[in-house]
């Protein structure tokens, strides 16, 4: 159950393909040890080989693979030793698809910031230090990585707008997370929001960024 749900989440974003699904930890190693993959979602509690000895089995044999963590493990001693392991971000079950997807983001954040030849210091910032609180930050509950998607996107819609079900193809976010975010963004003054009745059925809603 915990596979599907985690499967289920990736494949909602667009940036991501699930390649393989393992039952446990001995099987996953074989496979990861033989095949390339970007990133890998574990649970500490797994048959066989637990989620820790997995990672511990990666890094020994420098699989280069990125690992995100869900688990209902909550003692420090198991979150010290995976974080020191280099984990991308740990996830305590149960955990919400926005919480998930803001583990998805931190991920590329990484991948983006190292692939070039160098980096920067203002790429590095972006990775370590904490966002600055100004007239963008997110409010509580909202998540700045994922209304950066939104605003993209908005900015990038044709001049009659996008419904949210084109910006949930387009973002892989959920239509009940896009219209979220995108009410807000049309609060905050930097969107507007229109109604289709030319569609010959049921009206819908439009959002385009202003200009």
């Amino acid at each position: 159950m915990v596979s599907l749900l985690d499967r289920t989440f990736t494949e909602k974003d667009a940036r991501f393909r699930v390649v393989q699904t393992f039952q446990d930890g001995r099987s996953a190693l074989e496979w990861l040890s033989q095949n390339p993959a970007d990133l890998v979602v574990l649970d500490v509690y797994m048959p066989l080989f637990t989620g820790v000895e997995l990672l511990q089995a990666l890094r020994t044999r420098a699989v280069p693979v990125d690992a995100i963590m869900v688990t209902a493990a909550t003692d420090t001693a198991t979150v010290d030793h995976l974080l020191k392991m280099g984990v991308v971000d740990y996830l305590v079950k149960p955990f919400t698809y926005e919480r998930f997807q803001q583990a998805l983001d931190t991920f590329c954040r990484h991948k983006e910031a190292v692939a070039g030849e160098a980096v920067t210091q203002g790429e590095l910032d972006k990775l370590f230090a904490p966002p600055e609180l100004g007239d963008h930050a997110a409010p509580k509950g909202l998540q700045e990585s994922t209304l950066e998607r939104i605003r993209g996107c908005l900015h990038a819609a044709p001049p009659e707008g996008l419904p949210s079900e084109a910006i949930s193809r387009q973002t892989g976010l959920s239509v009940v997370t896009v219209r979220r975010y995108a009410n807000y963004l049309v609060e905050r003054g930097e969107a507007f929001s229109t109604i289709n009745y030319d569609t010959g059925g049921r009206p819908c809603r439009l959002y385009r960024a202003k200009s």
